[in-house]
């Protein structure tokens, strides 16, 4: 939801630039600031909610940690708890061993695939997050020299224009 909304902000900055008037003889165009503010404001709104979004997202992390590893507790307890109930006959024994063992494997072997995937999951989204992040300095920053070098030329131009006179 807030990539969507962000896309959309970089839209209108391009639809904005796209729009603008362009400077004879020069690479320069003339935009409207009141409308590229704006924008700028509402991007500022809405990257901090795909930060919150990360963060969201490196709890889920940690709960599933925590959740495999207490399954994995659980398994072990329980698996522990069936070799104490069992007879002390050596091939039942032996049996609820290999049991036991085959068990903690597999939940430390599950945990350990949990934590991977959340790992994974959690550094896909904040790269993407990083990259709309950096695409989206760049805008701005090429904005906020544009603006600047306009303004220059203007204050420039209303300064010739007063020698004349």
């Amino acid at each position: 939801m807030v990539e969507i909304e962000i896309q959309h902000l970089v839209d209108r900055l391009e639809s904005l630039l796209n729009e603008s008037w362009l400077i004879p003889l020069t690479s320069n165009r003339i935009i409207n600031e009141e409308e590229y503010l704006d924008i700028i404001d509402q991007m500022r709104i809405t990257i901090p909610a795909g930060i919150k979004q990360a963060k969201r997202i490196q709890q889920e992390r940690e709960r599933i940690i925590a959740q495999a590893q207490e399954e994995a507790e659980r398994i072990v307890t329980l698996a522990r708890e069936q070799a104490a109930n069992l007879t002390n006959e050596h091939e039942v024994l032996k049996t609820a061993e290999t049991k036991a063992e085959a068990l903690l494997k597999q939940a430390q072997q599950q945990a350990e695939d949990i934590k991977a995937g959340a790992d994974d999951y959690a550094v896909e989204v904040l790269s993407e997050l990083e990259e709309q992040l950096m695409v989206f300095l760049t805008t701005v920053r090429n904005g906020l020299k544009a603006v600047q070098r306009e303004r220059g030329r203007r204050e420039d131009a209303s300064d010739s224009q007063t020698r004349q006179f």
